[in-house]
């Protein structure tokens, strides 16, 4: 205020610098609070007919955990809201929710996550690792399940993402678990192994009999 034309620069090249983050950054605070997180996201799938489809997930950071799938070709507010309805019902619905700034999600979605209790965490534009658990998910989807093989509608898009989260959930390993399935499973060491092919062979779930 006296006058000076400083460039910004040359101020903060003289400001003292802070040695610890004023509060709980980003990165802390996904770990931190990982129970009570979940996170959505949504996907454009093409059919073989160049149709496009939206799938869209929801993951809870726990676990890992894919907690509802869902395909439409509009999805518009409303729809999103009513996901969110289905994918925590009664006392379910996470502390804290991880989305984009995706323009679908309206007045009537954020309402409704309101109404729920759920304290809505739009990340900041142009900063799509700060969603990093359901970006990677929708990755993990795409390269093991639907850059392999040919969707013909909604209804089989919908089967076909069906059976991928319930291997997803009870047979892929994870190393941020230990190795270990969103769904826990028991260590089996006895018995012969048998491989039980999933979505035709794609994948398989190991298990002892």
């Amino acid at each position: 205020m006296l006058g000076f034309q400083v460039a910004q620069s040359t101020v903060s090249k003289y400001m003292v610098r802070c040695q610890n983050p004023p509060s709980q950054t980003w990165k802390t605070f996904l770990p931190n609070h990982a129970e009570a997180i979940a996170a959505i996201d949504m996907c454009v799938v093409p059919t073989l007919t160049f149709d496009l489809l939206f799938a869209f997930l929801v993951l809870g950071h726990g676990r890992r955990q894919l907690l509802w799938i869902e395909v439409t070709r509009h999805p518009t507010a409303e729809w999103l809201a009513r996901q969110i309805t289905e994918a925590f019902p009664w006392t379910s619905a996470p502390a804290y929710l991880v989305r984009d700034n995706d323009g679908a999600y309206g007045h009537v979605f954020t309402s409704r996550v309101r109404a729920m209790g759920i304290r809505d965490r739009p990340i900041s534009p142009g900063s799509p690792w700060q969603n990093g658990h359901a970006e990677r998910l929708i990755g993990t989807v795409r390269r093991e399940c639907l850059d392999r093989m040919l969707i013909f509608g909604e209804l089989h898009l919908r089967r076909v993402l069906a059976s991928y989260a319930a291997y997803y959930n009870q047979a892929r390993t994870h190393l941020a678990l230990k190795k270990d399935a969103p769904l826990h499973r028991a260590v089996q060491r006895s018995g012969a192994i048998v491989a039980i092919p999933i979505l035709a062979g794609l994948h398989h779930q190991y298990v002892r009999i």
